[in-house]
């Protein structure tokens, strides 16, 4: 039979008409400024009365609201204050009600809990709870349609909390709200301190040093933590205060804090699966790719390198500024010439950053740190020219000899990686252009790694890939490149 967990602090943590209520939680939202990004996949909020915690709790619930369509449950732990629960406590009810409109209970997900061990039915747990409840009214006004999951969490250990977080842990659809006070009734000046070693563990994503005097709700609170390290969520302080900051004296004050955590999807990559990088798919991709933005990437370059002139580091690119598809992860080199003699050349092998940072980073690396080269001086920027090459992910070579791996090659279209005897050296397709012959390339290359032009041994390995290529030789001359010669 249908039931409902009728509201049980409504005029007293909050107001109990409806009309009230609705204006008292747009209000904290309007005064929350919330920083710009996406929606988080879980939020720690405080659970006080709205006139003390209200403001702090809004500037998360400020965040939600631009997933409003896309979020259809939420899952809510909280602390007891009433009646104590020796895991986690789940309710019969099929809804939950505030003046502002019943929520409905994902049945079939709390049912599902009920076979995990340490979860147990107790309404009575419930019943009297605030650091459920409180949460309710924000999230009815910021969210269109959504069931909830409530849990009240007792005597749980933090791995227990978050394999319960993790099965209830969905896509998009899902958001995670861990209801947390921090330190209680201390003067301002104690609160301060506490509440400050706990912000900066959150922020830590460790809860060893949450103890009971730092959180009520530091069981959730670790639980979640414990989960976010290992699916690498990044985290952000929203707001920290305390009672003597909002409504109250400071002589006896309780901490609150919020935060959202960003659950990021990696970037995608250029290689897709089973695509090594190798193959005519790949090619037209990033040959396309270079087409459109092959400026772009050169520009970028540019700036790194004045930027290392300047202030002797990398410069740091905002991804949100250039087009998605720089914004893929990808491994490039960066070559620098000046009267066609090679001044500097560094790369990545493997796609460890996106695209646009790759080229940045590796752009500084080839004029500052390529140990072959002196740093590059101001004076050389005037006929330096730069090539960019976008590497596919290497392909490993199954060889037996050096017979073996030179029938495998495939002149003016491979790059070759090398390694033995803790020696590892590069080669991109371009060097084809000079070194046609496959036995002559093959050691040259050992040579670049230091091994001598005959070496073999049962434990060498190669791997080659393919690269497409863009230089300043490609840009429209009326576009300069470096900023003294741009117009002003």
């Amino acid at each position: 039979m249908p039931s409902v967990r009728p509201p049980a602090v409504a005029g007293a943590f909050y107001p109990r008409n409806q009309g009230e209520l609705d204006a008292s939680v747009q209000y904290y939202l309007a005064q929350a400024s919330p920083p710009a990004g996406p929606a988080p996949k879980a939020i720690i909020v405080p659970h006080a009365g709205f006139i003390y915690s209200g403001p702090i709790a809004a500037s998360a619930y400020a965040l939600i609201r631009q997933a409003r369509e896309r979020i259809t449950r939420v899952v809510i732990l909280g602390p007891y204050h009433r009646v104590p629960v020796k895991g986690l406590a789940v309710s019969t009810a099929t809804s939950f009600a505030t003046p502002l409109g019943e929520v409905p209970v994902d049945r079939a997900a709390v049912d599902a809990l009920l076979k995990r061990p340490g979860v147990e039915v107790s309404d009575a747990a419930h019943k009297a709870e605030h650091s459920l409840e409180v949460h309710l009214p924000f999230l009815q006004v910021v969210l269109d349609r959504f069931a909830i999951v409530p849990i009240v969490v007792g005597d749980a250990s933090a791995e227990d909390v978050a394999a319960t977080i993790e099965t209830l842990w969905g896509g998009p659809e899902t958001l995670i709200v861990i209801s947390t006070d921090l330190s209680h009734y201390h003067d301002y000046e104690t609160a301060q301190r506490l509440d400050a070693t706990t912000r900066a563990a959150i922020e830590r994503l460790d809860d060893s040093p949450i103890g009971y005097d730092h959180a009520c709700g530091r069981r959730p609170v670790a639980g979640l933590l414990r989960l976010a390290k290992q699916k690498k969520l990044k985290i952000a302080t929203l707001d920290i205060r305390n009672s003597g900051d909002t409504a109250g004296p400071r002589d006896r004050v309780v901490g609150y804090g919020a935060w959202a955590l960003i659950d990021t999807p990696p970037a995608p990559s250029l290689a897709r699966p089973g695509d090594p990088g190798t193959g005519k798919d790949w090619a037209t991709r990033t040959q396309r790719l270079l087409a459109l933005h092959g400026p772009t990437l050169l520009h970028v370059v540019a700036a790194s390198i004045e930027n290392g002139l300047a202030n002797g580091q990398a410069l740091t690119v905002n991804p949100s500024d250039y087009a998605s598809e720089l914004r893929v992860h990808g491994a490039c080199f960066v070559s620098l010439h000046r009267d066609t003699r090679l001044r500097g050349c560094i790369g990545s092998t493997v796609a460890n950053r996106i695209l646009i940072e790759d080229a940045a980073h590796n752009g500084f690396g080839a004029a500052f740190r390529d140990p072959r080269f002196p740093p590059l001086r101001r004076d050389e920027i005037e006929g330096l020219e730069i090539e960019i090459s976008v590497l596919g992910a290497p392909l490993s070579l199954s060889i037996t000899d050096e017979a073996n791996l030179l029938a495998k090659l495939r002149p003016g279209a491979d790059g070759l990686i090398i390694q033995d005897h803790g020696r590892r050296a590069l080669f991109l397709p371009v060097v084809w252009k000079s070194l046609s012959d496959p036995k002559v390339f093959l050691q040259h290359l050992k040579a670049k790694a230091g091994l001598a032009a005959n070496h073999w041994s049962p434990t060498f390995k190669a791997w080659r890939f393919g690269a497409a290529e863009f230089s300043t030789q490609d840009l429209d001359p009326k576009l300069p490149l470096w900023s003294a010669s741009r117009p002003r």
